[in-house]
């Protein structure tokens, strides 16, 4: 007769910090880094200097959470920082030749979940890598910006109502940062609580399993481009609202920003697994680092070489450490 035994149960904080090694160990770089920036300068530790952070980091929080759903689906886009100069560029055009700002805002809007959408049509229903995709749609939109603005800065003059969305204050908040932690917090919802979110985690495990379920792959693959399209135009028009100007040379860099952020925060890039904490967490660290190495008076330059440093590591923590059969302590035998 067979004899079964139950398998011993495991330590559950071992348990724990197995699940949420990625969050945490992110959350112990941040801490670190308040830490030695706190140190080493003066102005670091001011409220201040906490809502300049806040305000700045605001444009890739908003696009990073998006991201996150992108790159859960095994993808990725290299455009947004395109996307973002673009919806830059035409709101500063639209505004300057008198169009009201409240339907330049909507229009905006629309406009960058179009770009979003043609680009996860590609992707989606004509099986194009989304790397080739978002490259091309790189070079793409960075053009068009280029060709309307012919290279120049738009200004924007005595729309007092549309710089209160970059530069305004709520109950001492900066509004940008209010914005970014109202999306943050519906990305959460999205990702964790909504049969959407289990969608686009399933179709980023197993792309084909998840069609003969009945689930709609290639629409969920779709779709996240557009919210990343939608977001870029929230992150466009807040760089709009708080520079006073639409340029063609904005976001240059930013997607590098963003993916570091997501990828840091514990994001696999094969897809399948993310966490928008861990986004937030990873923005935050990019903010921090970049905002205190200025107040050390070292090149913002240098900026790019830490960033694209993080990502290197983390790409590295992800694959040879931070895997399905990491554990922490052993588990005993059954």
């Amino acid at each position: 007769m067979t004899v079964y035994t139950e398998r011993n149960q495991g330590s559950a904080l071992a348990d724990f910090l197995a699940e949420n090694a990625q969050v945490l160990s992110i959350a112990f770089f941040f801490v670190m880094c308040l830490v030695f920036f706190s140190v080493f300068t003066d102005t670091f530790l001011t409220i201040g200097n906490f809502l300049n952070v806040l305000r700045q980091a605001a444009p890739i929080l908003i696009v990073a959470v998006a991201m996150t759903f992108v790159i859960i689906t095994a993808g990725i886009d290299l455009s947004v920082g395109s996307q973002v100069a673009l919806i830059n560029a035409v709101a500063a055009i639209a505004l300057a030749a008198g169009f009201a700002w409240p339907v330049v805002v909507i229009g905006m809007l629309v406009f960058g979940g179009l770009v979003g959408l043609m680009q996860g049509w590609f992707v989606a229903y004509q099986g194009i890598p989304a790397f080739i995709v978002t490259l091309a749609g790189l070079s793409i939109l960075r053009g068009i910006a280029l060709y309307l603005t012919k290279g120049y800065s738009i200004p924007i003059n005595n729309v007092p109502g549309f710089f209160e969305i970059g530069r305004g204050t709520l109950f001492g908040a900066p509004v940008p940062a209010i914005i970014a932690v109202a999306i943050a917090i519906l990305g959460y919802i999205v990702l964790t609580a909504t049969k959407y979110g289990r969608q686009v985690t399933a179709v980023g495990s197993n792309t084909e399993a998840a069609r003969r379920v009945g689930m709609p792959a290639k629409w969920t693959i779709a779709s996240v481009y557009v919210i990343a399209g939608v977001a870029s135009a929230v992150a466009g028009i807040l760089l709009a609202a708080r520079l006073g100007s639409g340029s063609s040379n904005a976001a240059v860099g930013f997607e590098l920003q963003v993916i570091a952020a997501v990828v840091l925060g514990g994001t696999s890039l094969m897809g399948g697994r993310g966490t928008i904490l861990g986004t937030i967490l990873g923005t935050l660290t990019i903010a921090v680092i970049g905002n205190g190495l200025i107040l050390m008076h070292i090149s913002p330059f240098f900026t790019q070489i830490v960033t694209g440093a993080i990502i290197l590591v983390a790409i590295w923590l992800n694959t040879r450490i931070f895997t399905t059969n990491f554990r922490f302590g052993k588990r005993k035998a059954a």
